[in-house]
């Protein structure tokens, strides 16, 4: 049986599923201490009060559940990481798993699943939602990996396509030739194994830009 003598913060911008699940925590002898219907009051509450979990949704205003769990940790925060989403899409996995996130729960899990979870992620270990095949979980790993191949200037130029920037930006900034950007975008397209078109690797690095963040 679960010690519920810690502190939660829940962060939803649905009213309604934020009520239900404060609800749902404390009718069942959890201590919540704060609650938020954006990204940027998540990481306010958190910073202040600190608690031992947060569960936060992706999906949020000012910032997503994975921005708030990124800034948090550059501030050093002690807080276990549980996200609590809709979002079962590998791209999702392979950016929580970047994050170093202790949980990852759908919610359509059962309020078991929460239990099992806070437990886990309480006893220093990882956990994600059953409903999550290995296959999934794998796949996410392989993600990282292939981002490991990556040299310092593909890197380098990754990050500057995540940040919405053409290839005549970086050239400019890198004071290289568009030349020499785009031989870098082929690369990279190479190397994270994918379909080669004109804006994939721009889709892909707005999709992923937590992730690419933190490479």
């Amino acid at each position: 049986m679960i010690d519920k003598d810690f502190t939660i913060v829940i962060a939803d911008d649905h009213p309604m599923l934020l009520s239900g699940l404060n609800e749902e925590l404390t009718r069942n002898g959890y201590n919540v201490i704060g609650q938020a219907n954006n990204g940027a009051k998540a990481l306010d509450l958190i910073l202040k009060l600190q608690p031992d979990i947060a569960l936060l949704d992706i999906d949020m205003p000012l910032m997503t559940g994975l921005e708030v769990i990124k800034t948090a940790k550059e501030k050093n925060s002690e807080t276990k990481f549980v996200i609590l989403s809709f979002h079962r899409e590998p791209e999702y996995v392979v950016q929580a798993k970047a994050l170093q996130i202790d949980g990852y729960l759908l919610k359509e899990d059962s309020f078991v699943e929460i239990d099992s979870c806070m437990e886990t992620v309480l006893s220093g270990r990882e956990y994600f939602s059953n409903s999550f095949d290995t296959a999934s979980l794998d796949s996410a790993s392989e993600e990282m990996t292939k981002l490991k191949t990556l040299t310092p200037s593909e890197v380098t130029i990754l990050k500057l396509i995540a940040s919405q920037k053409n290839t005549v930006e970086i050239a400019e900034e890198l004071f290289v030739s568009t030349r020499t950007v785009e031989k870098h975008r082929s690369n990279i397209i190479d190397k994270l194994l994918l379909e080669k078109g004109t804006n994939t690797l721009t889709n892909w690095a707005l999709l992923n830009r937590v992730l690419i963040s933190k490479i």
